[in-house]
């Protein structure tokens, strides 16, 4: 794992060892990654790693590390893991804060552009297999129907991290390193744990360094683990730039279609709204007003100083009508009560939809039977001989009745 002392840091871009420029753009990435994206401080530290990314895609472009005539095999364990610059760039490049959708269009060509380098480079090295070629081209899972196919690729795809995870920690171990930074471990880490020690001579002999042998490198057996973490890291970022080009492509299509927000007024169309103006100021001196109203209607010789109408008079004429209608105007958008409360319960009562009665005032009343034995009662007056004339019908009646109606008559259903 390599680390950039503080003599290092202090050193201008251009003079520092690849592993150092690779490095400090790494933990630059790695801080920016633990914050949130719209903090200016955020915006400051990936401005400050895409600035170590560009130098060093740029050093490793003109020193031709990467030539289309080699193989795997002629690529040394040291330079392999600088495959891996343009996936960083374009991880990096995608947290750019933009506001404008015409901008973030371009952030995303830039991001796809690296995503596109990155792939060629594993593809025209044969370092990923086909198998994995023909899966991951269809966006990583994406264009698999089947759900059991997409779920068993993830499950890959997770136990490849995993086991990529822990031969990095044994590696790193095997070294004897500390962890790149305090931060949580990400993927810029990794890839920071699996870059070779710079040289402790003059860190300008950049091209020189690139064929000395290191004095501190690492044993036979662990330089292959390295070699094979590193080709297995390529392999898992290659399915994540597959991914990652799929959601870049659904972003961009939402992005040409966001319509565009009104454009502001330049000078010549304010220009042109003035020459507008005038025109329309020109027309309004040949345009007749309506005259206005108010004030007398005759001057003191009886001439007409502005139209009037003559309404006829009386209750019958327009003019009450429209009084009528005018008072109609602003009223209640709700039917307005016609009587009072006291007023529609006299007429309920009257209509017996009151029941009275009932409690024990009535329980105390005499019934219809009591209330005619005691007018009976009255002797020696008229209406007294009639309620006892209408108390003997009244009982007669009733006697004759259950005579012909004895009881238990009626019961004809029930008989044993």
């Amino acid at each position: 794992m390599t680390t950039i002392s503080s003599s290092s840091s202090s050193q201008p871009l251009q003079s520092l060892p690849l592993p150092s420029l690779f490095t400090k753009g790494l933990e630059t990435a790695s801080k920016a990654s633990n914050l949130p994206t719209a903090d200016n401080q955020t915006q400051e530290l990936i401005r400050s790693s895409l600035q170590s990314l560009h130098l060093l895609q740029s050093r490793i472009s003109g020193l031709s590390l990467f030539s289309p005539n080699e193989t795997l095999e002629d690529i040394s364990t040291r330079d392999l893991i600088y495959l891996l610059v343009p996936f960083v760039s374009a991880q990096v490049q995608d947290r750019v804060r933009i506001s404008d959708p015409g901008e973030r269009v371009g952030i995303l060509e830039r991001v796809q552009n690296h995503f596109k380098s990155f792939l060629l480079h594993l593809e025209s090295y044969d370092i990923v297999p086909e198998d994995e070629v023909a899966l991951y081209s269809s966006g990583s899972g994406a264009g698999i129907q089947n759900p059991a196919s997409r779920r068993e690729l993830k499950i890959k795809q997770y136990q490849k991290e995993k086991d990529l995870r822990a031969r990095i920690e044994t590696i790193r171990k095997r070294r004897n390193q500390r962890s790149v930074s305090d931060s949580p471990p990400n993927d810029f880490n990794l890839i920071a744990s699996l870059l070779p020690s710079p040289k402790s001579s003059h860190p300008s002999s950049n091209v020189d360094d690139l064929d000395e042998e290191d004095d501190d490198e690492d044993d036979s057996d662990t330089s292959d683990v390295i070699r094979s973490t590193i080709l297995l890291l390529l392999r898992l970022f290659y399915a994540q730039a597959q991914t990652q080009l799929g959601s870049i492509e659904q972003e961009m299509e939402l992005l040409r279609n966001v319509p565009l927000p009104p454009s502001r007024p330049t000078q010549g169309s304010s220009e042109q709204e003035n020459r507008n103006g005038k025109k329309d100021g020109d027309n309004d001196m040949w345009k007749l007003d309506a005259p206005k109203r108010g004030g007398p209607l005759l001057d003191p010789k009886g001439k007409p100083l502005q139209p009037f109408t003559i309404l006829p008079s009386g209750s019958t004429s327009t003019t009450s009508d429209r009084t009528r209608l005018q008072a109609q105007v602003f009223r209640p958008d709700h039917n307005l009560p016609t009587m009072s409360i006291d007023e529609y319960l006299e007429i309920e009562q009257a209509r017996g939809k009151f029941i009275q009665g009932g409690g024990p005032a009535s329980e105390n009343a005499p019934t219809s039977k009591e209330v005619l034995a005691m007018q009976a009662e009255e002797d020696g007056t008229a209406e007294g001989e009639t309620k006892e004339e209408e108390r003997r019908v009244k009982d007669e009646s009733w006697a004759r009745y259950t005579d012909e109606n004895p009881r238990g008559a009626g019961n004809t259903m029930n008989r044993g």
